[in-house]
């Protein structure tokens, strides 16, 4: 008999896993070409050329006992020292290679994180939408996720719910900008009132609340906006970063977290995280790809591509009209609902060969989501189902 996490697990499994099945599932049938599957955040530019070069150049260079052998459970030291002269450089950080942590992916990092920061009943406060993950990763340590609805305007966090939902359990804030599923960027004036909220509740609680930060789409912002890092703004802050989508390497699984020294119990944070990357079994981030993001850490993925998608998405479906936030970041686009039921509306997108996937599986009822992380030539094709489904619910002819 499984057990009974497991069980709860397997009954909410990943809506966006589950259309990413059902997609492939419909190309085989109807064949590729008649199928436009937004479901799953998976880049579609190739690693950078210096990526494969850096593969190469490490396996031909390095002593292969040093490279495929352990290393210290946060990483090799080159390495974290690597991404902690990019921060430094990039943000004006001071740190150093005690401040890195090298992890399996953004996933591995929060996993880390929270089972060196949370006890059992602890509350880890989210802003809605999210991704739906985090949910399952606060349940690995038995901590309780605490939802606060957005501005449904503008999907910005709710600053005075947010102060309604502290209380004496929460230990963490987790925040996630550019943000998965709307594509909204936080503005440095919602991080600045988010700061002073959590200072004020640590100094009325008489505790320590955490910001932790979530940043695997950092570097995908348009429109003039910026890249913002977390640590300048609230001292208590974590941040837990990926090359997933930054470098195009979500399969290689491997980011890292960066803890600052002026965070209460830094120290004992930073050992603490490399015991979890131990006893979760992760052991180590994966040596190889170590070695590769170090040597590539200043590249980004081909910014142009997204930016394209995301114009042609946004504009396209605004005209045949349907409602929708226009992303400043990320890749991924939030539209409305223009039936009651989203659930209904995705299966009606389904007759068209379109794979969306419902807003609820974000916590945020009534909207859906599209990864424009596609070709440019699918999305193109795409149009002419979403005219047929704008047609069905009566939108703009």
């Amino acid at each position: 008999m499984i057990s009974k996490k497991i069980a709860q697990a397997l009954e909410g499994s990943s809506a966006i896993r589950a259309m990413f099945r059902e997609g492939k599932e419909m190309a085989s049938r109807y064949g590729a070409e008649n199928v436009f599957d937004f479901s799953l955040g998976n880049p579609a530019t190739p690693a950078p050329d210096s990526v494969n070069k850096a593969l190469k150049d490490t396996a031909e260079k390095m002593d292969p006992l040093m490279l495929h052998g352990y290393m210290a459970n946060a990483g090799y030291e080159d390495v974290r020292k690597s991404m902690a002269d990019n921060l430094n450089k990039r943000f004006g950080t001071s740190f150093d290679v005690h401040n890195i942590t090298m992890t399996v992916g953004a996933a591995g990092g929060l996993n880390i994180v929270f089972k060196t920061l949370l006890d059992p009943g602890d509350e880890v406060i989210v802003f809605a939408p999210y991704f739906g993950e985090y949910k399952s990763y606060a349940s690995n340590f038995d901590a309780k996720i605490v939802e606060v609805e957005p501005n449904m305007t503008n999907f910005l966090p709710n600053l005075e719910k947010l102060r309604e939902k502290i209380t004496e359990r929460t230990k963490i804030v987790l925040i996630n900008t550019p943000n998965n599923p709307t594509g909204v960027v936080y503005p440095e004036k919602t991080i600045e009132a988010i700061a002073e909220i959590l200072r004020q509740k640590e100094k009325e609680l008489k505790k320590e609340i955490y910001l932790v930060s979530d940043e695997p789409y950092r570097e995908l912002v348009y429109d003039g906006a910026r890249e913002i890092f977390l640590t300048k703004y609230y001292r208590d802050t974590i941040v837990g970063y990926s090359f997933s989508k930054s470098l195009s390497l979500p399969g290689e699984r491997i980011g890292y977290v960066a803890v600052p020294d002026e965070a209460a119990y830094a120290e004992e944070i930073l050992a603490g995280l490399e015991v979890s990357n131990r006893i979760l079994g992760f052991v180590n981030a994966p040596s190889l790809i170590q070695q590769v993001v170090a040597k590539c850490v200043d590249e980004k993925t081909d910014l142009v591509f997204y930016d394209k998608n995301r114009r042609m998405l946004y504009e396209g479906l605004s005209d045949l009209g349907f409602t929708c936030i226009r992303p400043q970041g990320a890749f991924y686009l939030w539209m409305k609902s223009p039936d009651e039921e989203e659930e209904r509306f995705v299966q009606a997108a389904k007759k068209y060969g379109i794979i969306m996937v419902k807003g609820s599986a974000f916590a945020c009822a009534g909207y859906v989501r599209l990864a424009y992380c596609v070709s440019p030539e699918m999305i193109e094709r795409s149009m002419t189902g979403f005219k047929k489904l704008a047609k069905e619910y009566g939108l703009k002819k």
